[in-house]
C-alpha cells in the first residue's frame, strides 16, 4: 500500500466509532469537512441522493443511515444537534453521490468501494469457510457468473443489444483494467489455446479484481441512468480503469501479470470426484 492510500485510510478509519453492539459506522457531520463539505446544509443534499440511491439498492436506508440526536456543547450552554450514523456501506454511496471535482470525494470513492466490495466477500459465510485456493476460485468464478449476467441486463437497458454490442462493451471494462488489452489481448497474454475462456484460468485475486470491475460497472450504469451504447462503453472503461488505479495504490499486482491458473473445469471436476468417493 503505497503512502498516500495509507494516509486515506487512516484518515478515514481514525473517525470511525463503533456502537454498543460493536457494529461499525462514522457520524455524517465528522464525515462532512474530510469529503471537502465545509457546510453542513451542502452536505445534507449529497445525504439525501445517497439515501435515494441505497433505496433503490436495497429497498430500505434504515440499517445504513441512523438518524440520531446529540448534545453538543456551545459556549456555556447546550443544544441539541442532528446526525446520522452511516454504515460503510452508506459512506461509499455518499461517497458517490458527491462531487466529482472534490479530490476528497475521488480519494473517498476508491477507499469505501474497496474496503466496501472487500467486507461484503470476506462477511459471506460460505468464502469464510473456504481455505484452499481452489475453493476461493470456484465460490468467486460462480459470483462472477451471477453478477456478469447483472451487468448484462444493465447494459442491455442502457441501449447495448446484440451480442457484438456486448462484446464491445465487456472489452471497454477489460481495456480499463488491463491497460488496454481487450479479451483477445488478455488471451494471448495468458498464452491460453484457441477456445479457453479467460475467466476460467483466473486466480481468486484476478477473479475478485473483475468480480469488483463488473458489480461497479453494473451500479453505476443504473446510478447514472446511462443510455446510449458509447456512454455505456465509456463508464465500463471508466470502472476498470478505477479498480486498476486501486491495485496499484496498494501495490497489488496487475491483472495481466498474474499467473494463468489451471482451468476452472478441472477444479470442478476434482471436487466432483472427492465428493463420489
Amino acid at each position: 500500500m503505497n503512502e498516500l492510500t495509507k494516509e486515506v485510510a487512516s484518515l478515514f478509519e481514525s473517525i470511525k466509532h463503533f456502537d454498543d453492539s460493536g457494529v461499525e459506522f462514522w457520524s455524517a457531520r465528522e464525515l462532512a469537512p474530510y469529503l471537502g463539505y465545509k457546510r453542513w446544509e451542502n452536505f445534507l443534499e449529497v445525504l439525501e441522493k445517497a439515501k435515494q440511491a441505497c433505496k433503490s439498492s436495497v429497498g430500505t436506508i434504515l440499517n445504513d443511515f441512523r438518524d440520531v440526536t446529540k448534545i453538543v456543547k456551545a459556549g456555556f450552554t447546550e443544544k441539541p444537534t442532528q446526525d446520522i450514523e452511516l454504515t460503510r456501506y452508506a459512506c461509499y454511496l455518499v461517497a458517490q453521490n458527491g462531487d466529482p471535482r472534490k479530490p476528497e470525494i475521488a480519494q473517498a470513492q476508491t477507499y469505501f468501494a474497496i474496503q466496501t466490495r472487500y467486507a461484503e466477500i470476506q462477511q459471506m459465510e460460505e468464502y469464510q469457510a473456504l481455505t484452499s485456493e481452489e475453493s476461493k476460485r470456484l465460490f468467486l468464478r460462480e459470483e462472477l457468473r451471477r453478477h456478469n449476467a447483472k451487468l448484462a441486463d444493465a447494459a442491455h437497458d442502457a441501449g447495448v443489444e446484440t451480442p457484438l454490442d456486448y462484446a464491445v462493451f465487456q472489452n471497454f471494462g477489460y481495456k480499463g483494467l488491463y491497460n488496454g488489452l481487450t479479451a483477445q489481448g488478455i488471451h494471448k497474454k495468458k498464452g491460453l489455446k484457441k477456445g479457453q475462456n479467460i475467466l476460467d484460468h483466473m486466480g481468486s485475486t484476478e477473479l475478485a479484481a473483475n468480480l469488483f470491475r463488473a458489480t461497479q460497472a453494473e451500479e453505476k450504469i443504473r446510478r447514472e441512468h446511462i443510455k446510449g451504447k458509447d456512454k455505456a462503453n465509456e463508464a465500463h472503461y471508466e470502472v476498470g480503469k478505477k479498480v486498476r488505479k486501486a491495485i496499484a495504490d496498494i501495490g497489488g499486482t496487475m491483472p495481466e501479470d498474474l499467473p494463468t491458473a489451471e482451468s476452472i473445469k478441472q477444479v470442478e471436476a476434482k471436487q466432483r470426484n472427492l465428493l463420489e468417493e
